[in-house]
């Protein structure tokens, strides 16, 4: 394939190159320039449009797309997976070309994906994250009953929770035998949980090392943590922990601690401003819309002080805890919030790459690198809400195959 005339945005954070052709051959980026010319090739004509890297959305829930309990009761349990395969589609076509699954998705799922059976990004799984009794996951609410979720554990979704370092051990083991690629635990509480509160600790120190010891033992394959609360957040980083997912309460030692360990923050700032906008067609409880008002300006004040203090942001959304498909809605809080355009779209692209592990061949379109991408007529540096509406976004290739094209 090849791509002419176009304005390319790179991912790296370089400035907008302007009048390039792009060459893809068997998967990858190739060549990079002016005036390229090959014989055999499908051509594209850019037209001046604006060419970048294919989203990456380090945070999602492709199993789950939140509907009120009465609908859950209904729903037989199959239907989910075909729901599944809905919302993969609605992920790619809104840009996003790879997702890490944060609990949820199986290794069927994603080899289903890579096999071509279902259209979908590229994946990296979690399986199921790992819980504490009474903590954010465990489903059992202060009635006794227990509250069904979008997915019941199955043999492909070992449950999560666990209590003491030994039971952790072995949990650890369960989610990579069942195909983890990345280790997910919730360190602290949540919004959405029956029982508990975002700052509430989860896990000690001792049994989040026992998380990232077992990961490391395969292939050095990291953890993830939802940590909300400080205190969460800080057991996480004398941990080891990868990444921090939400991140909503930091101060000053955190986010230097963050950075001195080289680690991720992932806010998925949409996630609480969903929960509200969308509370009834969603099914949310008034305890989850509540804690959402209570944490948003925790939330982006954390991340703006993240941003100036340099830490690593790769972009995330939650998306299942809100529809699927309005992921790059992200982008548009972030810069609202402290980041420059360019900024942002790094974070979405090279640092996300980065942050799953996937930097030598994603995130960035440069030669050797795969070929996925997205054209969009205008400068999102601009405006960079234009990519938060799908109809904007008007090719979308992976690996090279062109998956949408609406021009």
């Amino acid at each position: 394939m090849l791509i002419k005339n176009i304005n390319l945005i790179d991912g790296t954070g370089r400035e907008v190159q302007s009048n390039v052709d792009v060459h893809i051959q068997d998967d990858e980026f190739v060549a990079i320039g002016t005036n390229i010319n090959v014989e055999d090739n499908d051509v594209i004509d850019g037209q001046g449009k604006y060419l970048l890297p294919g989203m990456i959305d380090s945070h999602v829930h492709i199993m789950e797309e939140m509907r009120p309990l009465a609908q859950k009761l209904a729903t037989p349990f199959s239907y989910t997976f075909y729901q599944a395969i809905d919302n993969l589609k609605r992920t790619v076509k809104c840009g996003v070309t790879t997702v890490r699954d944060a609990l949820g998705a199986d290794q069927g799922i994603k080899e289903a994906v890579q096999d071509g059976l279902i259209l979908g990004p590229r994946m990296q799984v979690s399986i199921n994250a790992l819980t504490i009794t009474g903590g954010h996951g465990d489903k059992l609410t202060k009635s006794g009953i227990v509250m069904p979720s979008f997915l019941e554990d199955y043999p492909g979704l070992p449950n999560g929770i666990c209590d003491g370092v030994e039971e952790v051990r072995k949990k650890v083991r369960q989610m990579l035998q069942a195909g983890a690629d990345v280790i997910k635990v919730h360190a602290t509480g949540g919004v959405t949980s029956p029982t508990d509160h975002p700052d509430y600790t989860q896990f000690s120190v001792e049994e989040l090392k026992v998380m990232v010891q077992e990961a490391q033992f395969r292939d050095n394959r990291k953890v993830m943590a939802h940590a909300q609360g400080l205190q969460g957040v800080k057991n996480c980083i004398e941990a080891g922990i990868h990444s921090i997912e939400h991140g909503i309460y930091l101060d000053d030692e955190a986010i230097e601690g963050m950075k001195a360990k080289n680690m991720f923050l992932v806010p998925t700032l949409l996630a609480p401003v969903s929960v509200i906008e969308f509370a009834d067609e969603l099914g949310m409880s008034e305890t989850s819309i509540q804690k959402s008002k209570d944490v948003i300006d925790a939330h982006t004040t954390s991340f703006n002080k993240a941003v100036k203090a340099g830490v690593k942001i790769a972009m995330g959304t939650d998306a299942g805890v809100f529809k699927h498909g309005t992921n790059l809605r992200e982008l548009e809080l972030m810069v609202e919030h402290g980041m420059t355009p360019m900024q942002a779209i790094v974070a979405s692209t090279q640092t996300s790459a980065e942050c799953l592990g996937y930097q030598d061949y994603l995130g960035t379109v440069e030669i050797n690198k795969k070929a996925d991408f997205i054209m969009v007529d205008n400068n999102p540096l601009d405006n960079i809400g234009l990519l938060k509406h799908p109809d904007n976004i008007q090719i979308v290739g992976i690996g090279g195959k062109v998956v949408k094209d609406i021009r």
